[in-house]
């Protein structure tokens, strides 16, 4: 029997391609655009979609927008429509929408749509737009009101979910379809910190790196005194996957490296990494800093439960009046308090601040969210996997009984935050088949959801 979401496929295609069209990275605030005009172009988008399928829509100051279906006790479906700036090595435009079968830049074969956002989280949100429409047209009632939520800040601070909070409801329950399956039970905190190193006799006049605190740093680049250049002569980099280049007439030296999501930063290859690394070996303060990120003197990455060992990944890096600042990405074990992190960094005698902080997601394994959920994709798949813990964070923080729920197959390519971000065809009917049967099952009229257990982890 064929699935109610086939009949949907071409439109969901050719939508999703439109939507990835909108660079909505995220830009100066201007008049009515918190977040830059093309970003709220992208929202109007989604919702006049949404609009024309026969939907109740609302747009919340360009903040954040709502896709209403049912009535009844509320039920969240969370994605975003801002992405991660581009970064550099795209084969396609990244905001070109491309459709095509070529397997060069990906090493998959079968058909792909091209983009940043194509994961994360365009793909996904519009898939659960098609879902509605399908329940919709199929004459389902819902016996929750459904919301599906579509923020605009996401990847850098989270004002859209704020905003939201202030000018409508939150549910207590649902969940987001941004991080991986089979089903997120825990989520790490997460812990970005700007450290502050003072660099007497600095081997360099200007140093620049990085773009988002979340992103591996994948270009790196600083001035170097021509004292410091002289030591680049049979400099061996010893940092796997990055690159050295330096300039004679400018005396700029630069690092290249592979982005990747600041959680998994082994995903990446550092380039703040290979130009810090070179830095240390011509100066005590600068070999200070090193140790301290990157060789982890203050013994963060011992720290771990069952949700994994912390991570950290320093991605973005400035230099003025003598002062190196270096803001990391930390995601640490749901079942530790951030103290337990910033007590380490003091005792190794780093000067910090905390420039973002979200505490960890703990959510009971056996509630009857997370069992749903797990069944849903466990049937479409024919697989049977557990749930899992992850270090990414994801809009399911924002709700009382919220959890990330795919489109992330553990084991396959992972393009999310890197060049030549992309969604396969075949990715896009399964995601349509698992998010179709997760909301109708979550929401049909004889669901009885049992109370929480255990939502969040408390210190």
């Amino acid at each position: 029997m064929e699935h109610a979401m086939k009949k949907y496929f071409d439109e969901l295609v050719n939508s999703t391609a439109e939507l990835l069209k909108f660079d909505s990275s995220l830009k100066p605030a201007e008049g009515e655009y918190p977040f830059g005009k093309e970003t709220a172009d992208c929202l109007a988008y989604f919702l006049s979609l949404a609009e024309n399928m026969g939907f109740e829509v609302h747009n919340y100051d360009n903040y954040v927008g709502e896709v209403i279906f049912g009535k009844g006790e509320e039920f969240a479906v969370l994605a975003h429509l801002d992405v991660v700036p581009a970064g550099n090595g795209w084969t396609y435009p990244p905001f070109g929408g491309v459709i095509n079968d070529d397997v060069s830049a990906g090493g998959v074969t079968g058909k792909k749509l091209w983009g940043r956002g194509a994961m994360d989280d365009k793909g996904p949100a519009m898939v659960c737009l098609y879902a509605l429409k399908a329940l919709k047209d199929e004459g389902f009632k819902p016996r929750r009101t459904i919301k599906l939520i579509v923020g605009c800040n996401e990847e850098t601070g989270w004002k859209c979910i704020e905003h939201y909070k202030k000018a409508a409801h939150m549910p207590d329950e649902g969940f987001t379809p941004d991080a991986n399956f089979p089903v997120i039970y825990a989520e790490k905190g997460i812990l970005h910190f700007t450290s502050a190193f003072e660099i007497k006799n600095a081997p360099f006049t200007a140093l620049k790196a990085g773009e988002r605190a979340n992103m591996v740093c994948d270009h790196a680049s600083a001035i170097l005194t021509r004292k410091a250049a002289e030591k680049l002569v049979g400099y061996e980099n010893p940092i796997e996957g990055t690159t050295l280049s330096y300039d004679n007439t400018t005396n700029i030296l630069q690092a290249r490296g592979r982005s990747a999501h600041g959680s998994t930063p082994q995903r990446g290859a550092n380039a703040l990494q290979a130009l810090l690394c070179f830095l240390a070996g011509l100066n005590e303060d600068c070999a200070f800093a090193y140790d301290i990120l990157f060789n982890d003197s203050a013994n963060l990455q011992e720290l771990q439960d069952e949700t994994g060992a912390l991570t950290m990944s320093p991605d973005v890096a400035t230099f003025k009046d003598g002062v190196l600042k270096i803001t990391t990405d930390v995601r640490f074990p749901a079942t530790y308090a951030k103290e337990t992190v910033t007590e380490r960094l003091e005792q190794a005698g780093v000067s910090y601040e905390i420039a973002n902080y979200q505490a960890p997601l703990y959510n009971d394994r056996e509630g009857e969210l997370i069992k749903t959920l797990s069944a849903v994709y466990n049937r479409a798949t024919g697989k049977d996997e557990q749930p899992i813990a992850i270090g990414g964070g994801t809009y399911a923080r924002a709700l009382k009984c919220g959890c990330a729920f795919g489109p992330e197959i553990n084991g396959e390519e992972d393009t999310i935050h890197q060049p030549n971000e992309y969604i396969t065809f075949d990715r896009l009917r399964l995601l349509s088949e698992i998010y179709y049967d997760a909301i109708k099952e979550l929401t049909k009229p004889n669901y009885t959801r049992i109370a929480w257990i255990k939502t969040k982890y408390e210190k």
